[in-house]
């Protein structure tokens, strides 16, 4: 009617919608997170969740994939059509070392499987023979660095070397990206982390092996390129 306000009419419906009259704003207790004495400060603590961890190391994984099937193209297509491709004779210290590298992903199962059986000391003995393997791994590929430059084979000989230097050597640099990830997992106090150790150790291991599978490709592509 001519005269009245339809600003209750208004108010009713907004509460119909919104399923009730709006949230009162939060008061000073312990409600917002702060330290109320009695949990408020662990309840204003945030923490990832563990698929977060997970997601962010797939996309990692990804990119490095795309990396080395880049190089891993390019190796193909000049092996196929260069006249002036000069075989490498690989080391056979690069089977010892593939053996080395093979041994820490089983090594590294094994101290999942002392953790899941809530084994810490074996956990953390196996761990750390994973990680000593790794360091081993790194140790191999330069020594057979070492030795291809002592039959005088460098970088800059020609391509078949330039791709051996290539491959191995960011292959390491991604390698010891996974120790660090390992002396992480071993030194790291986890009652203060915001991811558990199971957690960490599983993606952990997610690095680890494709590492290893990515290097018996690698081996495979060079052996197979001669």
């Amino acid at each position: 009617m001519p005269g009245t306000t339809a600003t209750p009419e208004i108010e009713i419906v907004i509460e119909d919608i919104g399923g009730g009259a709006p949230p009162a704003p939060p008061s000073g207790g312990g409600d917002d997170g702060g330290d109320d004495g009695d949990g408020g400060e662990g309840r204003g603590k945030w923490s990832p969740p563990p698929k977060r961890y997970s997601t962010a190391i797939a996309i990692g994984l990804v990119s490095i994939l795309m990396f080395f099937m880049a190089l891993a193209s390019a190796f193909i297509v000049l092996r196929a059509g260069s006249d002036k491709w000069i075989v490498v004779h690989l080391p056979r210290i690069l089977w010892v070392n593939t053996c080395i590298l093979l041994g820490s992903s089983f090594t590294l199962e094994l101290a999942r499987r002392r953790l899941s059986l809530a084994d810490s000391a074996g956990f953390r003995k196996l761990w750390l023979v994973t990680t000593i393997l790794g360091f081993l791994f790194v140790a191999g590929q330069l020594f057979a660095w070492r030795l291809l430059v002592a039959q005088g084979v460098y970088i800059a000989s020609n391509q078949a070397s330039s791709f051996f230097f290539i491959f191995t050597g960011a292959h390491a640099v991604h390698l010891l990206g996974g120790v660090a990830a390992l002396l992480f997992v071993l030194l790291r106090n986890f009652e203060k982390a915001s991811i558990s150790l199971p957690a960490a150790a599983e993606i952990t291991s997610y690095y680890w092996h494709f590492m290893d599978g990515l290097w018996v490709f690698l081996l495979a592509l060079l052996y197979l390129g001669k």
